[in-house]
């Protein structure tokens, strides 16, 4: 039965602050557009303009939510009796606002002009393998970020608080006590593989494998996962990601001619995040309710699709005649020498993106570390290669030969993402917890994969709303 406050209509004061949020997510929209396009599409020397628009677009979206209405609607609906869902979208609400009002707009555009010269300068310095052309702009968003951090709350760590922008629903503490577990429990795990005497199919795929090809096998696989191309687009970028909502939410990734597994992985994973922001309710766009629930979740779904679907061996069996049409030089490769290259657990991986599952997380804790020691100030800029050498020696006993595959090879800097690292680790414990309630409450469930008959499942298990941050949301 509905309360009085489920079945009456919303205060007035709810629907203005609904108008000024929608105004607000509407900027941000254009922003993420304009994001893609600068990493896609747009000409090389494009920056400057980029810069300005990006900046000028910072600016205005900050003005919306902490210069207009919104902190007198939230201090009305204190007043008022409101539905779980409207409490939902007031509490984001508020906890946005909160943070945004103590961000000066100077530095708000300050960090996003920093932000958009930093990719051309990181990706020209990843292809020249050059630390020293990026390292001036990773040093400016270094400091911008902690000055954000210390205007939000000047008596936490700032870390903690750059980390609460991507997880706020889970304290660092308990983030980093994940790490540690996880730290410990894998690095003589991994020893004790390597040193396995097991005999794999660890060379399967090894060849040569035309770009051009598997980018149509790319296709091929997103159809498979009913990805819905006239919501969204797969393109390529130095870097793969997702972009984009509900309507119109986009892929890209990248392509090595000898290495199959470098893009068809990372494509599964780009496919996750898009199924997910796909899958949000088209009603509540704009509103916090049509958003996702924080970036650990959304990891979650792109590990989850990457990991318990696209290296099992039931996908393979589905994937296998598809792999083969496009590369007939893989014709005698079999589902069970295809699932072993695809579950190795590497002697050599330097990328994060490439990585096996359980190196993974070492990939994503030598970032942790660096990013906690440089925005502490414990770590200059122009250490960060060393030390990240000396972690990739400590964890993986493995040295980059050079910086481009070390240092470089992530996008999230350019940014100014300090703090959004962890969640891929966090994302991946969620994904498995949620694979394997989804194992015990459907029969067969890999036999549906292999079959073609369930591909929705998982995603659609792992909706997530934001209003009681456990609840299940359905795909649509």
């Amino acid at each position: 039965m509905a309360t009085e406050a489920e079945s009456a209509d919303p205060p007035a004061a709810y629907t203005a602050l609904l108008d000024e949020i929608e105004r607000y997510n509407a900027v941000g929209s254009a922003q993420s557009v304009l994001s893609w396009d600068q990493q896609v599409m747009m000409p090389e020397r494009g920056t400057p303009a980029r810069s300005q628009q990006l900046s000028t677009l910072s600016s205005l979206s900050h003005e919306l939510l902490v210069d207009g209405d919104v902190g007198d609607h939230l201090d009305t609906l204190d007043d008022e009796s409101l539905t779980t869902d409207q409490q939902a979208v007031v509490r984001e609400v508020r906890r946005q606002y909160r943070r945004a009002e103590r961000v000066p707009r100077d530095l708000v555009e300050d960090i996003s002009e920093a932000s958009s010269e930093a990719l051309g300068a990181w990706e020209s310095a990843r292809e020249n393998d050059d630390f020293d052309e990026f390292a001036p702009h990773l040093e400016r968003l270094v400091d911008l970020k902690r000055q954000y951090a210390e205007h939000i709350d000047p008596d936490a760590d700032p870390y903690a608080v750059l980390f609460a922008d991507y997880e706020p629903c889970l304290p660092l503490s308990k983030a980093e006590s994940i790490l540690d577990e996880l730290r410990e429990t894998l690095v003589p795990l991994i020893d004790d593989i390597r040193a396995s005497d097991a005999d794999l199919a660890t060379d399967a795929l090894d060849g040569t494998y035309d770009t051009d090809t598997q980018e149509d096998l790319a296709r091929d696989v997103l159809e498979l996962l009913d990805y819905d191309f006239d919501r969204g687009r797969l393109d390529t970028s130095t870097h793969p990601f997702t972009s984009g909502n509900q309507f119109d939410c986009r892929i890209t990734t990248r392509f090595d001619p000898e290495d199959p597994l470098g893009s068809l992985l990372p494509t599964i994973h780009e496919f996750g995040h898009a199924y997910y922001t796909l899958g949000l309710p088209d009603e509540e766009f704009g509103t916090p309710l049509g958003d996702d629930r924080d970036l650990s979740v959304h990891e979650s779904q792109s590990r989850l699709w990457e990991n318990h679907v696209g290296r099992s061996e039931a996908f393979w069996e589905l994937l296998l005649p598809k792999f083969t049409d496009r590369f007939p030089q893989a014709e005698d490769l079999s589902v069970r020498d295809a699932y072993e290259a695809a579950n190795q657990v590497y002697d050599e991986n330097l990328i994060r993106v490439e990585a096996d599952e359980l190196t993974y997380h070492l990939h994503i804790i030598v970032r942790f570390e660096i990013e906690r020691e440089l925005i502490g100030g414990d770590l200059a800029v122009d250490e960060v290669p060393d030390r990240w050498n000396e972690l990739y020696e400590e964890y993986l006993g493995l040295t980059p030969p050079s910086d481009a595959v070390g240092c470089l090879q992530d996008i999230h800097w350019s940014h100014g993402s300090f703090g959004y690292f962890p969640t891929y680790s966090l994302g991946s414990v969620m994904a498995a917890q949620l694979y394997d309630a989804a194992d015990d409450a459907i029969d067969e469930l890999d036999r549906r994969f292999a079959l073609a008959s369930s591909t929705r499942l998982a995603s659609g298990s792992a909706r997530t709303s934001i209003a009681t941050g456990n609840d299940t949301r359905r795909a649509s």
